[in-house]
């Protein structure tokens, strides 16, 4: 006959429950390009969130630099897929799901009322009637400026083309560079035609550019890239521009180097940490070059989704379900310094950017 103490059996009844607990701790993979440091702190706050609510599951997050994403992710996709992939939404989604590497979620939107507390994001979300991720968060672009620069300089903020080029003139004169920008990386680069060809031709007309409808050699692509000549010909944008990132740019802007500077909100967090405060970093709306045509923005959705060869689809349709609340999206967008996309949520009234983009989206 085998005998045991208590004492004995206590602590082999402790073993087993912990090796239970263990056996029952789920992972969950998450793949994501939030690596500079808003972004990092509010994917931080969300992963400690989530598994504070679900603490039988274990978030693993691989972080990648914002340009290698761009490769790394047809690679992991298709190769060694996580559970879950930061992207965005409308036209950068739509190769992803055309190749059948991200699931169809449209459960996870009916069961949580997503079509309704996202409406906002649904079309960008949805090919084929169906949703393939959820979006957490948007932003605007436009034109940020140093307050500074400009009085300095004498000259007053410009609604037109015409006269944002006239200020270039004053800004060359006094040493300064009239538009900023890094291209090191082509999408800043990007960003600036986008919105040139927005304000020459049109909002519809540059969806069909960039679908490939339109020919590059169209008459009217010449004459955007005409509009961008009167900034590039006379000198007015940074001489290195094709040497630098954004961040090296946006020290430029903050340093008084540069006068105005093409880009994300998201940008405001780093101007802010290199000393620029909401009394020397202004905003505006890309002024208007073709008289008439009706104001389009760029307005980008960060978004999360399942690949196609998750592991552990339960559990990432549980983060998703989380990451479209009101209050979750409130608290990371407040991190981030951009808008939420769920309309339940709150955003700072006492942020000028903010405010101002908002302003700007509603009405465009």
């Amino acid at each position: 006959m085998v005998q045991m103490k208590r004492g004995a059996l206590v602590l082999l009844a402790g073993l087993l429950m912990s090796g239970s607990a263990f056996a029952e701790q789920r992972s969950l993979v998450l793949n994501t390009d939030a690596s500079d440091p808003a972004p990092k702190a509010a994917f931080d706050q969300l992963i400690a969130a989530f598994e504070a609510e679900n603490p039988d599951i274990k978030v693993t997050v691989n972080m990648f630099d914002h340009e290698g994403y761009k490769t790394a992710i047809r690679n992991f996709l298709t190769a060694d897929s996580p559970d879950l992939a930061n992207w965005y939404a409308g036209n950068r989604m739509a190769p992803f799901v055309n190749g059948g590497q991200f699931q169809d979620v449209s459960d996870v939107w009916a069961a949580n009322g997503l079509s309704d507390s996202l409406a906002s994001a649904k079309a960008s979300m949805t090919i084929d009637g169906k949703q393939w991720g959820v979006p957490y968060t948007y932003y605007q672009w436009g034109i940020y400026y140093n307050k500074d620069a400009y009085k300095a300089a004498g000259v007053e903020v410009p609604t037109t083309w015409d006269q944002f080029i006239a200020n270039c003139a004053v800004f060359k004169a006094a040493g300064v560079d009239c538009l900023t920008t890094g291209t090191k990386a082509l999408w800043p680069a990007a960003g600036i035609f986008d919105y040139i060809d927005l304000r020459t031709n049109g909002y519809e007309f540059h969806m069909d550019l960039t679908a490939g409808k339109i020919a590059w050699t169209d008459d009217r692509v010449k004459a955007a890239f005409a509009e961008l000549g009167k900034l590039a010909a006379p000198g007015y944008i940074t001489a290195n521009h094709a040497a630098i990132d954004w961040q090296d740019a946006a020290a430029l802007l903050v340093q008084g180097k540069a006068a105005n500077y093409v880009m994300g909100n998201f940008a405001v967090a780093t101007f802010k940490e290199g000393g620029m405060t909401n009394d020397t970093l202004g905003f505006m709306p890309f002024p208007e070059i073709t008289p008439g045509i009706p104001r389009a923005e760029d307005a980008p959705t960060d978004t999360i989704h399942i690949p196609a060869g998750a592991r552990n689809v339960a559990d990432a349709k549980l983060f998703l379900a989380f990451l479209a609340r009101a209050d979750v999206q409130t608290q990371m967008n407040g991190t981030l310094g951009q808008l939420p996309t769920n309309k339940d949520s709150t955003v700072d009234a006492t942020d000028p950017f903010l405010s101002a983009g908002f302003e700007m989206l509603s009405s465009s």
